[in-house]
Order: structure tokens, then C-alpha cells, then sequence
């Protein structure tokens, strides 16, 4: 029997290097130097990353973190008060990011940061009440969190700069296997009937074009044509429409919209969690109950007729 390959095998593949990680094959990057400017960028870039797949409005400076929180503070209305919560998780987690960019230039000028630093232990004050308040907070789609985003930076000013990038590709295994987990969903699901002929083909070239661009960093040269690939497959797979002919009846019209409507949302989900580079399990799993009700009511309606005797 084959030995287990074990996580982090380095191996070139089809003349890449890729990295092992929990069943999947990823592309690997060289690291940059774990330098402070180094992490400085790192970090700049995960602020940019957070507030671009969450919702709008709650990017707010940490200089105005006291006025933020004087407004949740101030709020009565629970539906005003989460999108309030929400803002004052921005300017936390803005504050956080505001101290780590003083300690890494006074880093800079040669002054030694320990980790009881007064500074330090704000930063990290700071980005634990994020991470609490960010609970609340939602993916641009509405459907829910990402949790994890909000830690990132502290990690990252944390430890070494190839240890968070070793952790990433852990993310980015998860995030492929939820890629696949619901690509073959919408295959199990619509594949192999009349209403839906043809579509396995392109749900398999979409999920296949969101592993390769959820693998691909955006500074890479071949960016260009994975996110090509991926627009175009998503377009594909968005434009397709059920084949109607013969389903005349009020219930397979409905169901036929149903279905294209679901098939959307599987699109779009994995649309999400392709750009952010990490699972929606909630989403995830509403998706799969979605489905399996749509599933039992095709075969209530497409159920074969009792042979005669």
C-alpha cells in the first residue's frame, strides 16, 4: 500500500510547484521576506481583503472608534443595533490595524516590541472585541459571516510570514473542497434530467475554474487568463436556461424556475467563497437542505407510473 502523502509535501507537478494539503494539489508561492515592510503590506493587504467581502458601510477610521461606539451604545432597535455593532467592528478593527502599522515603523528605527507591550496589548484588546462585534457582521451576499478574516492581521504580525502563509494553504484546501462539495451537488442534483440537460458540463468547467483562480494569487502572470476562465464559466453556467419543451404544466414550469433559481445560488456561493479563499459553512450547508427539497420534489413529480398488470 501507498504510504499517506503527508501535508506540505513539496512536489513539481505539470512543471509547477504545488503543496500538499488535505487531498489537494495547490499552487505554491514563495513567501516574501520576513521583513517588517514585508508584514506591513501583508497586513495592509488582509484590511483591504476583510472589508472588500463584508458588508458595506462599516469601513469606518479607527480615530472615530469612541464615536462608533457611542452610537451602538446609544441604540434600542436590535436590527439597528447589529448594523451599529457592526460599524463599531470596523473601527476596532481599523484601531488595531492603525497600531500595527506605528509599532512595525518604530520597529523600523530599531525600537524592541515585546509582546507586553501597553501598545501591543491594546492591539490585541482592540481586535478581540472585533472579532466579537464581526460576529455580527455579513458576507456582502447577506448570508453570513466570515469570522476568520478578523484575526488574520494579528496572526500575521504575530508570527513568522511563511507560517501564516503555510496556514493559508490550509484555508485554501477547505475552500477547495467546499468548491467541489457543491459542485457536485448542483450535478447530483440537476444532471440527468430533461429540464436540466446539459448543465453537468458546465457546473464541472465552472467548479474546475474556481479552484484554479482560488488557487492563484492575483500578483501571479497567469492571473490573466484564470480569471478569464472563471468569468466566462460563471457567465456560462449564469446564462443556462432549462429545456421546456414538453413541461406545459403550471408545476413544471415552477419547478423549472426553481431550479434555475437554485442553480444561481449554488453559482454565486461558490462565487463567495472562491474570492475569499475560505469556507461559508452556513451558507454551505442551507445550500445542500435547499437542494435536497428539490430534489425530493423532482421525483414526486417525475415519479415512473406503477407498471400495469
Amino acid at each position: 500500500m501507498n504510504a499517506p502523502i503527508a501535508n506540505g509535501t513539496v512536489r513539481v507537478i505539470d512543471g509547477e510547484e504545488r503543496v500538499f494539503y488535505d487531498g489537494y494539489w495547490i499552487k505554491a508561492y514563495d513567501p516574501p521576506a520576513d521583513t517588517l515592510r514585508a508584514k506591513k503590506q501583508l497586513i495592509e493587504a488582509l484590511t483591504r481583503r476583510l472589508f472588500n467581502h463584508v458588508e458595506h458601510g462599516i469601513n469606518i477610521p479607527g480615530r472615530r472608534l469612541d464615536e462608533a461606539r457611542r452610537a451602538y451604545e446609544a441604540e434600542s432597535d436590535p436590527e439597528r443595533k447589529r448594523v451599529k455593532g457592526a460599524m463599531l467592528a470596523g473601527a476596532l478593527f481599523n484601531r488595531a490595524a492603525d497600531i500595527f502599522n506605528k509599532l512595525m515603523e518604530l520597529q523600523e528605527l530599531g525600537v524592541e516590541i515585546d509582546d507586553d507591550n501597553a501598545l501591543m496589548r491594546e492591539c490585541g484588546v482592540c481586535l478581540q472585541e472585533a472579532l466579537d462585534f464581526g460576529r455580527g457582521v455579513l458576507h456582502r451576499s447577506g448570508e453570513e459571516g466570515i469570522d476568520e478574516l478578523w484575526g488574520e492581521p494579528f496572526r500575521a504580525f504575530s508570527i513568522p510570514v511563511d507560517a501564516f502563509y503555510e496556514s493559508r494553504y490550509i484555508k485554501i484546501a477547505q475552500t477547495l473542497r467546499d468548491i467541489d462539495r457543491i459542485g457536485d451537488i448542483i450535478v447530483k442534483t440537476f444532471a440527468g434530467h430533461r429540464l436540466f440537460e446539459g448543465i453537468e458540463e458546465l457546473a464541472t468547467r465552472f467548479t474546475e475554474a474556481a479552484k484554479i483562480k482560488c488557487e492563484t494569487l492575483r500578483t501571479d502572470p497567469a492571473i490573466f487568463d484564470v480569471w478569464a476562465d472563471f468569468a466566462v464559466a460563471s457567465e456560462r453556467l449564469g446564462a443556462f436556461a432549462p429545456r421546456l419543451a414538453g413541461a406545459t404544466s403550471a408545476e413544471d414550469l415552477q419547478l423549472a424556475t426553481d431550479g434555475l433559481r437554485l442553480i444561481i445560488q449554488g453559482r454565486d456561493l461558490i462565487g463567495y467563497i472562491t474570492r475569499a479563499r475560505v469556507p461559508m459553512p452556513k451558507s454551505t450547508r442551507e445550500y445542500f437542505e435547499a437542494c435536497a427539497h428539490y430534489l425530493r420534489r423532482l421525483h414526486e413529480r417525475y415519479r415512473p407510473s406503477p407498471s400495469a398488470s
